[in-house]
């Protein structure tokens, strides 16, 4: 019997059965959810049918750009499109270094500590930047400092999860050597976390200015300033031809800060 058994051919099989079971459940529950999210949406097969033809309209529509409207109307908005985008980074930056030292674990050895900073990273990137934009709406007023604001909170969980991840990962021999020496806490971290943080910390910045850069220019539609005002009062007044110029322009600022930050990052970093 046990002969028989082993002159069977052996089967190789990739995951084991209870991986496979486990895949399988995965594979059914996605389905079900994807059935069930069709037919919650309501589909109507007549706006589908419709809708290339809407398209085309629209971009007609769009055709010929109001350029004469940039000087007067869009160059003030990206500005101050810009102005919310690189303030609301240098704040970000400067609020989540502090949280991502409280959340490292090498740094700071409190539990309570560690706990609060990672609430706050967690919350901060949690709620969407256009409801962050929508609260200090509320309490400030529309304008450029509600936009400036809920990027730079928005911007506090991303920011503050990397620097910390680094902190946690640098190498414990400088640390140690310079706590041997009875070097400060100041000069422990200026010593020994900074080098070795410094590229990580310069190539996050970098990267959230890019994201930054995206987001500031729609906060605008909630009243958060910027492109997407012009945006907003375009669309309100049925100028479609304004609207295709601050698409473009918006679609412009994207592409040139990608650049300038792929740039930068192989420069600094």
């Amino acid at each position: 019997m046990t002969a028989a058994a082993s002159a069977l051919p052996r089967r190789w099989h990739r995951f084991s059965l209870s991986e496979r079971i486990l895949r399988s459940c995965f594979y059914l529950l996605a389905a079900v959810a994807v059935i069930w999210s069709i037919k919650t949406i309501e589909i109507i097969p007549e706006f589908l049918q419709d809708a290339p033809a809407q398209t085309a309209d629209l971009f007609a529509r769009m055709w010929p750009i109001d350029w004469s409207w940039y000087k007067s109307g869009v160059h003030a908005a990206l500005i101050e499109t810009l102005h919310t985008a690189t303030l609301g980074t240098i704040l970000a930056v400067l609020l989540a270094s502090l949280v991502a030292l409280l959340a490292a674990r090498n740094v700071t050895r409190s539990v309570i500590l560690n706990t609060i900073a990672r609430f706050i990273l967690v919350a901060t990137r949690s709620v969407h930047a256009m409801v962050w934009a929508l609260f200090f709406v509320a309490v400030f007023g529309p304008g450029a400092l509600a936009g400036t604001l809920a990027i730079a909170v928005h911007s506090i969980g991303f920011t503050g999860k990397l620097l910390s991840e680094a902190i946690e990962e640098a190498k414990t021999g400088p640390i140690e050597a310079l706590t041997a020496a009875g070097a400060t806490k100041l000069s422990i971290l200026a010593k020994g976390y900074w080098p070795q943080v410094k590229p990580a910390f310069l190539g996050v910045a970098i990267f959230r200015w890019d994201i930054n850069i995206r987001e500031s220019a729609v906060l605008g539609l909630v009243g958060g300033g910027g492109l997407g005002m012009a945006l907003e009062a375009a669309l309100e007044n049925l100028y479609w031809d304004r609207v295709g110029l601050v698409l473009i322009i918006i679609f412009g600022i994207v592409i040139a800060a990608e650049i300038l930050t792929t740039w930068l990052r192989s420069r600094i970093i």
